[in-house]
């Protein structure tokens, strides 16, 4: 099971420089207790500001740990991250892959991407993306923009429809995230499970079953 942690600074306490030393601790942490994938999804930044933090995170946190960035695929690769998590309102899929291709080439950078639907993912599938991360799969506060659960059938469904890997998102708990991997998802990710819980190591053994 690959786990992503999202990030979410402004759900931590403290004032503004407060939230991005802890964020950081907080992505220490779960490198340190087996996350696979760290997602930066701080969209609010301003680019310098970004840079700085992937920047940090990177020298931080080891190479085992995979640090992917919201949106920003320019400060992706300035600041040596090794992926970018594309939106719907992102620069293209294709054009993303080109650009690293041309600047980078060779490099271990995934190009993934948000969907919410089958047709979504069979798009990016289709323009070459590395993953996709479906959801809103259950009820999340996080995730209301994006319309009601999709729910475990449709994500069934499309690990059924597509061969890129697809990983789960949107209330996933403990509990359910095991319906997500008997869908043929090849992981989760989340925000408040990773980032709220007391005991991350215990929780990745309970997910992992160990």
């Amino acid at each position: 099971m690959k786990v992503c942690y999202v990030t979410d600074r402004k759900a931590l306490p403290g004032s503004a420089d407060a939230q991005v030393r802890l964020l950081l601790e907080k992505m220490e942490n779960a490198a340190s207790a087996g996350v696979d994938w760290i997602q930066i999804r701080e969209k609010d930044l301003p680019a310098r500001e970004l840079f700085a933090l992937v920047q940090e995170a990177v020298r931080r946190i080891p190479h085992s740990c995979r640090i992917l960035v919201n949106d920003r695929l320019d400060v992706a690769l300035a600041a040596g991250a090794r992926g970018v998590h594309l939106g719907e309102q992102s620069i293209p899929v294709e054009a993303a892959k080109r650009f690293v291709k041309e600047k980078n080439p060779g490099a271990d950078f995934f190009v993934g991407v948000s969907a919410h639907s089958l047709e979504s993912v069979q798009a990016a599938e289709k323009n070459g993306a590395d993953y996709a991360i479906f959801g809103p799969v259950y009820e999340s506060p996080s995730k209301v923009a994006f319309g009601p659960p999709r729910g475990i059938g449709q994500l069934a469904e499309i690990c059924r429809s597509v061969s890129i890997p697809m990983i789960a998102i949107g209330g996933i708990t403990a509990q359910n995230a095991r319906d997500c991997m008997a869908a043929r998802a090849i992981g989760i990710a989340a925000i408040r499970l990773f980032q709220d819980t007391p005991d991350l190591p215990a929780l990745l053994a309970a997910l992992r079953g160990r």
